[in-house]
């Protein structure tokens, strides 16, 4: 199981950005697929999901009605609107084999086994 993670940068408050993720070793159709982003000094977190069971993307509280979750193929995408400060974290794209995904954002993070290096996002104020 491979994941490797792009697309981060530096993008001013209110600014867009769309990270990606590249999945190999394993089917999107198969297993769910996360996002997940630790900021500095802060616990890790979920921020959004999508089910293997019926393609369903979840999201955190935080992000929601700004982040949107896609996948195609073997390529995960978070599209990034209306960036905010507080988003500045490393972003890291996941898997599990056990669980569809749609209860992942709710889960310790260490309980997930498969992560992809992550690509860091900084939003200037």
């Amino acid at each position: 199981v491979q994941l490797q993670a792009s697309g981060g940068g530096l993008v001013q408050s209110g600014g867009s950005l769309r990270l990606a993720c590249r999945a190999s070793g394993f089917s999107l159709d198969d297993y769910g697929i996360a996002w997940f982003r630790q900021a500095p000094g802060k616990e890790r977190e979920g921020v959004s999901s999508i089910s293997s069971r019926d393609g369903r993307a979840y999201y955190a509280d935080s992000v929601k009605g700004r982040f949107t979750m896609s996948r195609d193929k073997n390529m995960v995408y978070l599209q990034m609107n209306s960036l905010k400060p507080e988003d500045t974290a490393t972003y890291y794209c996941v898997t599990d084999f056990e669980g569809d995904g749609s209860r992942w954002l709710e889960a310790p993070w260490y309980r997930l086994d498969y992560w992809g290096k992550g690509t860091l996002v900084t939003v200037s104020s």
